[in-house]
């Protein structure tokens, strides 16, 4: 059914449902969780009001009053029947609702908010890697405050990522992504803190990093997580294959605590903190690398992200200068949008480069202090490179 009339927009038409037919989704007394219209569009209630009595209920089903069908689907649809250009956009919003859940961890129903937050965001990196990368790599906001719930999304997006890269089933990448964003529950305040200051950690922050990964697997059981391999993961993501790890100074531990471990330090590495700055992807990598030459979980961390990751900033043969959008055919030939001459001259507007031609081959990464900020335009133009 066609609704016709006035909406947010003159001329807009919305597919709508009559109340009647979702009426289950209501309960009197409790706030709405969408906007119920008239049939000419006209706004009766607004999504968080609430119908205060069954006789009310009963009047707006009589007259036949409507719900917008846009609004009965979850983010998680929502984002599989979104344009691209919406992409950034739904991210920004989604990953604002992560970081406030991982605020409240203490709170009563904390698990069952993380649940809800983390489906649309693994659903935008199933929709578009590339994209998923570009968050990784392009740190917005008070990087240093939030460093803390910004390096758990990171680590956890990276860990989902390298995990569909080594062909782990959807539980388990699941799993990989929630231990990631998890496993510094217990400290976050103390991460941001520690990303301010520019002299090394005290005593007494020595001994809260020391502890944090048994207490986050408490807090995680408080709130009523169960599942065994999640926090075994969590408890178990410092500890080495050599013993030199810590708190227990374990041989070993499970693939998924490795996993997640690696994903801590690669996107430790490529985060930047008062007393440093991130460090290159391009150098992030080889250094991965060259600590572990060969291990399956690195190289696949490597080839998932490439040589030049999405949200990178470089400078090809050409002398032109601009940010890596896209993944190439190899880890080293990503798709790079323009944004600077050889002369250095701003473009309005970004121009794609096949970074696999020889012509415009990478040559370098250049810091991210070189780079002017990008408006959303400019960003959508890129991607739509």
């Amino acid at each position: 059914m066609v609704c016709s009339g006035q909406a947010g927009h003159a001329g807009d038409s919305m597919q709508c449902s009559p109340l009647s037919q979702v009426q289950q989704r209501l309960q009197v007394g409790a706030p709405l969780p969408f906007n119920i219209r008239d049939h000419d569009q006209t706004l009766l209630l607004a999504r968080g009001q609430r119908v205060q009595s069954a006789a009310q209920l009963q009047a707006l089903l009589e007259r036949g009053a409507l719900v917008d069908i846009d609004e009965l689907l979850s983010p998680v649809d929502r984002i599989s029947r979104a344009a691209a250009a919406e992409l950034p956009g739904l991210w920004h919003g989604c990953l604002e609702q992560v970081h406030q859940t991982l605020r409240s961890a203490r709170d009563d129903g904390f698990s069952v908010a993380l649940e809800s937050a983390s489906a649309p965001v693994l659903a935008l990196v199933a929709r578009d890697p590339d994209l998923a990368i570009f968050q990784v790599l392009r740190q917005g906001g008070n990087q240093h405050v939030d460093y803390g719930v910004n390096h758990s999304t990171h680590a956890a997006i990276t860990a989902w990522l390298v995990a569909q890269r080594l062909g782990w089933s959807a539980d388990e990448s699941q799993r990989a992504f929630k231990a990631a964003l998890t496993m510094n529950i217990s400290m976050l305040e103390l991460q941001g803190q520690l990303a301010l200051q520019p002299m090394p950690p005290t005593e007494e922050q020595c001994a809260a990093i020391h502890a944090h990964p048994q207490f986050s697997r408490l807090m995680l059981e408080m709130t009523g997580v169960t599942d065994a391999d999640w926090l075994r993961a969590v408890s178990e993501h410092h500890e080495a294959p050599d013993g030199s790890g810590y708190p227990a100074g374990l041989h070993g531990g499970s693939d998924l605590a490795a996993l997640v471990r690696r994903a801590d330090i690669y996107t430790a590495k490529i985060s930047p903190r008062a007393n440093r700055d991130a460090i290159a992807a391009d150098k992030a990598g080889r250094m991965m690398f060259m600590q572990e030459p060969g291990h399956p979980m690195v190289a696949a961390l490597i080839k998932e992200f490439g040589v030049y990751p999405p949200g990178c900033f470089v400078r090809l043969a050409s002398g032109e200068t601009g940010m890596v959008v896209r993944r190439g055919n190899t880890v080293v030939a990503p798709i790079v949008a323009v944004l600077g001459t050889r002369l250095g001259t701003a473009l309005q507007r970004p121009e794609r480069r096949d970074t696999s031609q020889k012509a415009f081959a990478v040559q370098g990464v250049l810091g991210g202090q070189n780079a002017t900020p990008l408006a959303p335009a400019q960003l959508l133009a890129m991607l739509a490179c």
